[in-house]
């Protein structure tokens, strides 16, 4: 038994119980060792449970990085469809995401906000909008899984909510209003260099 084995199977038992039924003696059952073998691999179930995370990330983490002839507008939206779509691929993806520190991508952050500013993008408008987006996606996508009740309970006048569009209509408000900011701030600058 390894780590990688260790948090496939729990992420596995995420998918068959969700979050809330995750127990290192249900993963050590699953594995067939004794729950104190799991410590090993991972001191804290909190460690175990940062690892899973990153694990259950890889769909995103290995979508490629934005290019220089890429349109930044268009990187950021699919940026943000992609980890909606990683969120998504997991019960309890988005809990299971939350309040992790995604340190083991950190270069690819960095890379990608590089992208933005050279595209033109402001830096503290960049951060303030990858944040934002960022957690956008995770409430969005909490909502979605946190959803039990089946829609023919509704009352008649409760519209059914379509999650992606209403996904893809919040972003296209971020996405407005970085633009906005990027414009402004391009033509602030390049009226300072007229000057």
């Amino acid at each position: 038994m390894n780590r990688e084995t260790v948090v496939t199977e729990a992420l596995d038992l995420l998918d068959e119980v969700g979050l809330e039924s995750v127990s290192t003696r249900r993963l050590a059952k699953r594995l067939g060792v004794e729950q104190p073998s799991l410590y090993y691999h991972f001191r804290t179930k909190k460690d175990l449970l940062a690892a899973m995370a990153e694990a259950a990330m890889a769909p995103h983490a290995g979508a490629p990085l934005p290019s220089p002839a890429d349109d930044w507008r268009e990187w950021f939206l699919e940026n943000s469809r992609s980890f909606r779509r990683t969120l998504l691929q997991r019960r309890d993806g988005a809990r299971l995401h939350a309040g992790t520190t995604p340190t083991g991508d950190l270069d690819r952050i960095r890379r990608k906000m590089t992208f933005l500013v050279t595209s033109g993008v402001p830096e503290k408008e960049a951060q303030m909008a990858m944040l934002a987006a960022g957690r956008y996606t995770v409430g969005c996508v909490l909502e979605e899984q946190a959803e039990t009740a089946p829609k023919e309970d509704l009352p008649a006048d409760v519209p059914v909510l379509d999650h992606e569009a209403a996904f893809e209509a919040g972003l296209a408000l971020i996405l407005g209003g970085l633009t906005q900011h990027t414009t402004a701030t391009g033509s602030t600058a390049h009226l300072e260099h007229e000057h």
